[in-house]
C-alpha cells in the first residue's frame, strides 16, 4: 500500500560519462513507498544509469540522492552478463547474497515457482532460452525480498504466458517498484506514475497516472506549447518588421522602435522550450541479395526441447524469395537454439542454397563485436556504399558521430539493436533470421521496423512473441515447435497461418523500389 513516505529523492542531480556523454542535469524527483512507477525515455538516454544511481553503483557529479534508512533494493537486469553465462543456477542465486545462505536450494525452488520456471540447480545459465533467462533475472531480484524492486525491460524474451504471469504478479505486489519498459500495454496494467527522462534537456519529468493517461497528458501539453510558440513567433516577427520600419524614421520613432525591441525580447523570453519527443528512426529498406532464385531454405526436420531433453521432429518447409516463416512455441522449446543452428548452417535437416548471404539478428546481440566501435562494426559490412552513404544511413537509425565512436559494449541494449539493424541494411542478405527483434527497442521504432521487414524481398525466418508486431508483417507459414507431430504433414505448414490474437497481413509482398 502506498504511503506518503518518500524513500528515494533526487535533488538537482547531475551525472555524465566524461564530458562527451551527459546523462542528467539538475534532475529532481521523488518516489514514495509502495509506488509503482514507469521510468521512460529514449534508447540510450540513461534510464539504466538512473537505476545505478539509485542503488549507489554510480555516484552523482553534483546534487544529492537521499535513500530511506535500511532500504533494501534489488535489480532485475535486462540480460545476464556474458561472464556469468557459464555459472550454474545455484551459483547465480548465491551471488544475490553477500553472505552464505545455507538453505539456498529450497529458496531457489520457491522463487522459481513464483516465476513459473523449473530448472536443475546444476544447469548452466547458457543452456537456458532467452525467455527462461528473463525469468531467472526476475527471480534473482525477487529472492532478495527487497523493499524496492527495480525492473529493467522485464518483458523482453517472455512469451505471452510469461508476460501475463508477470503482470499479475506486479498488480498484486505490495512493495515499491520502478520499471523500465517499452511495452505500453504491460506498463498500463499496474503503474500509477511515470518518470520521464528527457534526452534533450537531461531532466526528469514526474507525472501521476497510468501510462496511457500520462502519454495523453504529455501529448496535450506539447500541442499547447506548440500553439503558443506559433502565436508568439508570429507576433515577434510582426513586431520586428514594425521596429525596423520605425527605426529608420528617426526622432520620436526611434524611441518607439526601442520600446518595441524591448517588448520583442520580453516575448522571446516567453517562448516555451518545447521538450523534444522521442525521435523515431527513418523508414528503411533491407536490400535483398541480387540474383537469388529458387528454394533458398529447406527444412526436413527440427530439434526441440522436451523436459530438458532434445528430440527431433520431421517437418516439410521450403522458403523462396519473399516468403516468411514464423517460428512459434513457448519459452524453452528451442526456438533460439534452432535459429542459431540454422544461421550457422549446422542444423539437422537444413539446406541453404549455395552462395546465399545470411543475415542474423540475435536477441543477445552476440553477432556484434562488443570491443569494436560502432563505426568499425558498420564499415566491416559496408561493401556497397560510400562513406557519405554509410553515415547518412546510420543517422537514419539515430546513430550520430558520438555513437559512431562508442564501443558497442558500452551502448544501451536498445542502441545495440539499432546497430544490428543498420548492419543488416549494409549486408544485403538473401536469407534473414530474426530472433525477437522487438526486444529493447523503443516502441516508437517498431512500426518502422515492421514495415521494413514486410517489404523485405528475401526469405525470412522470424521469432517474436509480440502479436501486434507480427500482425504488421506478411507471414506465409507458421511452424509451432510446441505442437509438432511425430510424422510430417506438409499441408499444415504450407497454408496461410492462423495467428492467435492478431491475424497475419494478407496482401502479397511488394517489390522493392
Amino acid at each position: 500500500m502506498q504511503t506518503d513516505e518518500v524513500i528515494i529523492r533526487f535533488n538537482a542531480v547531475s551525472f555524465e560519462y566524461g564530458h562527451t556523454k551527459p546523462i542528467l542535469t539538475a534532475a529532481t524527483f521523488s518516489v514514495r513507498r509502495g509506488a509503482k512507477v514507469a521510468l521512460m525515455g529514449q534508447n540510450g538516454a540513461g534510464k539504466t544509469t538512473i537505476f545505478q544511481l539509485i542503488t549507489g553503483t554510480l555516484k552523482p557529479e553534483t546534487g544529492s540522492i537521499a535513500v530511506a534508512g535500511d532500504l533494501t533494493m534489488a535489480t532485475a537486469r535486462q540480460v545476464i552478463p556474458r561472464d556469468q553465462l557459464n555459472w550454474t543456477v545455484r551459483e547465480f542465486f548465491e551471488a544475490a547474497f553477500s553472505k552464505k545462505v545455507y538453505d539456498i536450494d529450497p529458496r531457489i525452488d520457491r522463487i522459481l515457482d513464483v516465476v513459473h520456471l523449473a530448472a536443475p540447480h546444476d544447469r548452466t545459465l547458457r543452456g537456458f532460452s532467452g525467455g527462461e533467462q528473463a525469468r531467472l533475472l526476475l527471480a534473482y531480484a525477487l529472492i532478495q525480498d527487497p523493499d524496492l524492486l527495480l525492473l529493467d525491460e522485464p518483458t523482453n524474451n517472455l512469451d505471452t504466458a510469461g508476460i501475463e504471469h508477470l503482470t499479475k504478479f506486479l498488480v498484486e505486489y505490495k512493495k515499491t517498484c520502478i520499471v523500465i519498459s517499452h511495452d505500453a500495454e504491460f506498463l498500463n496494467a499496474f503503474t500509477a506514475g511515470v518518470l520521464y527522462l528527457e534526452s534533450a534537456t537531461r531532466a526528469v519529468e514526474q507525472y501521476v497516472g497510468n501510462y496511457l493517461t500520462v502519454v495523453a497528458d504529455i501529448t496535450a501539453r506539447l500541442d499547447r506549447e506548440r500553439m503558443k510558440n506559433a502565436r508568439l513567433s508570429q507576433d515577434i516577427e510582426n513586431r520586428k518588421e514594425q521596429a525596423n520600419f520605425f527605426g529608420q524614421k528617426g526622432g520620436h520613432m526611434r524611441d518607439v522602435a526601442r520600446k518595441m525591441r524591448e517588448k520583442i525580447e520580453e516575448l522571446e523570453g516567453e517562448v516555451v522550450n518545447v521538450r523534444q519527443e522521442d525521435k523515431t528512426i527513418r523508414n528503411f529498406v533491407i536490400p535483398c541479395e541480387d540474383e537469388i532464385t529458387g528454394v533458398i531454405l529447406t527444412l526436413t526436420s527440427v530439434t526441440v526441447m522436451e523436459g530438458h531433453e532434445t528430440t527431433t521432429r520431421p517437418v516439410v518447409i521450403e522458403l523462396r524469395r519473399k516468403e516468411r516463416l514464423l517460428l512459434a512455441g513457448p519459452n524453452g522449446i528451442g526456438k533460439t537454439t534452432l535459429l542459431e543452428r540454422l544461421a550457422s548452417g549446422h542444423a539437422t535437416g537444413e539446406h541453404i542454397a549455395r552462395g546465399t548471404r545470411v543475415g542474423y539478428y540475435r536477441q543477445d546481440f552476440s553477432t556484434l563485436d562488443f570491443d569494436a566501435t560502432v563505426y568499425r562494426a558498420l564499415v566491416d559490412v559496408a561493401t556497397h556504399v560510400s562513406e557519405q552513404e554509410l553515415r547518412s544511413m546510420a543517422a537514419g537509425f539515430l546513430i550520430d558521430e558520438r555513437i559512431m565512436k562508442t564501443r558497442i559494449g558500452d551502448l544501451s541494449e536498445g542502441l545495440k539493436g539499432l546497430v544490428a539493424f543498420a548492419q543488416l541494411v549494409l549486408l544485403r542478405p538473401g536469407l534473414l533470421f530474426l530472433d525477437e527483434p522487438t526486444n529493447h527497442i523503443n516502441f516508437r521504432h517498431l512500426p518502422v521496423i515492421a514495415k521494413a521487414l514486410d517489404r523485405y524481398d528475401g526469405a525470412m525466418v522470424l521469432v517474436s512473441h509480440v502479436p501486434d508486431f507480427v500482425s504488421k508483417i506478411r507471414i506465409d507459414q507458421t511452424l509451432d515447435l510446441g505442437t509438432l507431430p511425430k510424422t510430417p504433414t506438409a499441408p499444415k505448414y504450407a497454408e496461410q497461418p492462423k495467428m492467435k490474437n492478431a491475424p497475419a497481413k494478407k496482401r502479397a509482398g511488394k517489390a522493392q523500389k
